[in-house]
């Protein structure tokens, strides 16, 4: 099968007077859970009156219950479930199906190579075996078998055989073929039809939008919170597997996601952080289009008070990305200057993460903090948890542009964070920034911060200004609905040209 081209085309131009009809792809998120993912899912819809969405949500199980009202112009819901069982089909496969599921093992057992033109000539033969199994899995219904069949099996091992100069337990095959068998279930749905198709984050959403565009031609949109690749590699270690099939899993999401650089017509980073780490990974600085996250105002008023006695706050979700026991391990700090300090954390544990979350609760207790730290749950209004704190905390190993840093700022409270993805960037001199994963750091901070009134003060209206000027939600919906347009063709289109600033340091770099 021919390779597909390195710079993707969209399609026929559309009449200007046409609703776009626009397929928004996310992982684990909106509708059946809260965060800063799902905010901006739901404010994009909303800012985008014109256009009419559908949303293709993957889900564990596909049991969730929605946790958000549905806009206007969302038009329809799928549930994509990544880990329910499934019946490989009986009989022996297509050996179209057995080259194409070879192939791609082949790609899978290498490690990254150091000369660019190669890791970009394996980019292209992992997306051409990757767009072969997709037409195997929609032929047989589904992706169940694909990996650990006979033929699957053999072939892997006798690649990891020959790359390696070692054997690969049997054991290690098969649970690297069930993996893969899940990672890969949206290939096994029908194709798409939308005119765009939008994934919300790197990974198996983006398989949704391959899927559209090798069958219809549908130019893919692609923005990155937080860098996929990266958040792997970072939590890999929790993963219950064997070294091989860790090998084997941080190569599949590194190949997947610059085979997905390739593939995407525009890339929205949404921040230089991550706009850095997509170069590397090999996306065309051409259609990058940084994409800042933002808020109504409106929604977020000024504090008028602070509470009586010092407090941090943390709104987020309680997982290992937002490095909850870093926060908790900092307050201990802050207690030993500050004893009457409070710290409220609210937010929900997602499915999954629930064990994390008593483990929260049992550090403050061993810490001797069960006293002052309270775990508050989710909020349906966030300016509540605000305007209860005098200072904000993030103390996330993870991050693309925070929501939750934005809205605490809009609300006019100095914030404390850790210096990862796009924070720097949305703080400013609206707070503090300290390295991630260092709680004496931060507890240093927060102290700073607390102790220091006339500090406080300044950085709340600071922060508040700075919303106002650089991170308002009518700013980047509006450039969203120009990237539509240039991706499709759209008549009468404005595409935001890439950002002269930001095209200088890629060249400077």
């Amino acid at each position: 099968m021919t390779p597909l081209p390195a710079t993707p085309t969209g399609g026929d131009t559309l009449p200007a007077d046409e609703p776009l009809r626009v397929t928004l792809v996310s992982e684990g998120t909106y509708p059946f859970a809260m965060g800063g993912v799902s905010v901006w899912c739901d404010q994009l819809m909303r800012g985008l009156p014109d256009h009419r969405f559908e949303f293709i949500a993957l889900t564990v199980d596909g049991h969730d219950r929605p946790l958000w009202e549905a806009p206007a112009n969302l038009e329809r819901v799928r549930s994509l479930a990544l880990w329910t069982p499934e019946r490989a089909p009986r009989g022996r496969p297509h050996p179209a199906t057995q080259r194409a599921v070879s192939d791609l093992a082949a790609q899978l057992v290498r490690p990254p190579p150091d000369d660019s033109q190669a890791a970009a000539t394996g980019v292209a033969a992992f997306l051409d075996a990757l767009h072969r199994t997709a037409v195997a899995a929609r032929t047989r219904g589904t992706t169940a078998g694909l990996f650990t069949d006979d033929p699957a099996v053999q072939a892997l091992t006798s690649h990891w055989c020959e790359a390696t100069g070692a054997g690969m337990t049997l054991r290690d095959a098969l649970d690297w073929g069930g993996l893969l068998e899940h990672l890969l279930r949206p290939l096994q749905e029908r194709p798409v039809e939308a005119d765009v198709v939008h994934a919300a984050m790197n990974g198996p959403s983006m398989l949704v939008g391959m899927a559209a565009h090798w069958e219809h031609g549908t130019p893919v949109v692609l923005s990155e919170h937080g860098i996929y690749l990266r958040e792997r590699y970072l939590l890999e270690d929790d993963q219950p597997f064997s070294r091989a099939v860790r090998f084997l899993r941080l190569n599949f999401f590194r190949l997947l996601a610059a085979a997905s650089y390739q593939v995407a017509a525009a890339i929205a980073p949404h921040s230089r952080y991550n706009r850095r780490w997509q170069l590397r990974c090999g996306a065309d600085p051409d259609r990058m289009h940084t994409m800042y996250n933002g808020v109504c105002l409106d929604d977020f008023p000024v504090a008028a008070s602070e509470p009586d006695v010092p407090t941090v706050c943390f709104l987020g979700r309680i997982d290992p990305v937002k490095d909850v026991r870093t926060l908790i391990k900092a307050f201990a700090a802050v207690q030993r200057t500050l004893p009457q300090a409070l710290l409220r954390i609210f937010g929900a544990a997602p499915a999954g993460q629930e064990d994390y979350l008593e483990g929260c609760r049992a550090l403050a207790e061993e810490l001797g903090m069960g006293h002052a730290v309270t775990f508050e749950g989710p909020t349906r209004q966030p300016f509540d948890a605000y305007h209860s704190g005098s200072v904000v905390a993030l103390s996330s190993i993870s991050e693309g542009f925070p929501y939750s840093i934005v809205e605490a700022m809009a609300c006019g409270r100095p914030v404390v964070c850790t210096n990862v993805g796009g924070v720097a960037e949305a703080v400013g001199d609206g707070g503090l920034v300290v390295p991630p994963q260092d709680p004496e750091a931060l507890g240093r901070a927060l102290v700073r911060v607390l102790q220091d009134d006339d500090l406080r003060a300044q950085m709340g209206r600071v922060a508040r200004l700075r919303v106002r000027d650089q991170f308002t939600v009518d700013r980047w919906t509006g450039a969203y609905g120009d990237l539509y347009a240039q991706v499709t063709g759209r008549a009468g289109s404005s595409a935001p040209a890439l950002d002269a600033e930001l095209r200088e340091e890629v060249l400077v770099q």
